[in-house]
């Protein structure tokens, strides 16, 4: 079960929404979101209207202004909650994920079951064109050190970036999640 507030002004002020699951459209709600609290639950918010445009994990703790979840504007239109089996995985040690350098599965290949904080000293590659989620669910970053621009995927077939919402194949780092720190 989770919950997350969303509060229009900084440092939790405003008009506020609480949400405990997937929504798909928030704007009815408040216009703008400058602070959140995670109150339970692990969540991926999302800048535009149906889990889509720039994403954002967000853990239990609070969020007095935009740059703590590092936003780059005010806007938060869908959230979803990552379902809690997702961390209980974690203590059966049940992360793969297969990158590809290109569309499709396609050229050079490697596997990984830990955090990667350097795409191209791994896999001697800056982009990842596709991949293949075996056992977890994994954050790209568009930045090698986990910083950047934030994507959520899920166990799953990636045959192209745009799959996980990115628009262009630049990973810079990806890290499993189970109750990152």
């Amino acid at each position: 079960m989770g919950k997350i507030i969303f509060y229009e002004d900084r440092n939790f002020q405003g008009r506020f929404h609480e949400s405990s699951s997937d929504c798909s459209e928030l704007n009815s709600f408040f216009s703008r979101c400058n602070s959140i609290k995670v109150e339970n639950g692990n969540w991926m918010i999302y800048e535009r209207p149906n889990f889509t445009g720039q994403q954002y994990y967000v853990k239990r703790g609070e969020y007095p202004d935009c740059q703590h979840w590092y936003g780059l504007s005010d806007s938060i239109r869908s959230c979803h909650l990552i379902p809690q089996s997702v961390f209980i995985l974690k203590h059966r040690g049940s992360f793969r994920i297969r990158i590809h350098e290109r569309e499709d599965f396609r050229g050079q290949m490697m596997e990984f079951t830990e955090d990667c904080p350097h795409v191209n000293e791994e896999f001697n590659y800056h982009d990842i064109h596709s991949c293949n989620v075996l056992e977890g669910h994994w954050i790209f970053y568009d930045q090698p050190n986990y910083r950047g621009r934030q994507y959520y995927l899920k166990p799953g077939e990636y045959r192209r970036f745009t799959d996980w919402g990115a628009m262009n194949a630049r990973v810079g780092s990806f890290r499993r999640i189970s109750d990152m720190h």
